[in-house]
């Protein structure tokens, strides 16, 4: 009977991992369900689902997907956010902020994301990544910055000559000198 519940459970986890875009595995030794429920909740917000899972079936889980799990990523109480990619990103922002660092509860041991196994450093600096919308205006920002300098270069052009014509003008004294400079120019 065990052989068939862990066969269950490990065929669960295959059916996680090949819809979840991006995993963060992490250490949850420490927390209680009353510490976990709001960060829970927060996660959720951003599509990601967390969940405890049984390391010996989450590594062979990991190996039919052809990753090969060290012990450090797998060991003791372990427990994965898994969702999009966007929300891999949002959760590791989220669990690598100051109040939920601060216990030193949870830790981050390592990640898949976009079909890279990612080491706890890696996992960590996908909180640095910017969000879709960041990367957007990013994007945006690059694409109109050369618009903005050849509208910038073909206004000084005009504006110059204007500019120029008007120094001459207030040079003469403004009268009827002055229209005749312009004339000349």
């Amino acid at each position: 009977m065990p052989n068939l519940v862990n066969n269950l459970i490990a065929t669960e986890y295959d059916g996680l991992l090949a819809k979840s875009e991006g995993v963060i595995v992490m250490s949850l030794g420490r927390v209680t369900v009353k510490e976990l429920e709001p960060l829970r909740n927060k996660l959720a917000k951003d599509g990601v689902r967390v969940r405890m899972v049984r390391s010996s079936l989450l590594r062979r889980a990991l190996a039919a997907k052809g990753y090969e799990a060290s012990a450090e990523l797998l060991a003791g109480n372990t427990g994965i956010a898994y969702g999009s990619l966007e929300g891999t990103i949002a959760a590791a922002k989220i669990l690598t902020a100051d109040d939920v660092k601060k216990p030193g509860k949870i830790q981050l041991r390592g990640a898949i994301f976009d079909g890279v196994l990612l080491g706890p450093k890696d996992a960590v600096a996908l909180a640095g990544l910017p969000d879709k919308k960041t990367l957007r205006g990013m994007l945006v920002g690059c694409l109109a910055a050369p618009m903005r300098g050849l509208v910038t270069t073909l206004n000084a052009l005009p504006s110059g000559t204007v500019r120029v014509m008007q120094a001459k003008i207030d040079k003469a004294g403004g009268t009827g000198e002055a229209a005749a400079v312009a004339e000349a120019s």
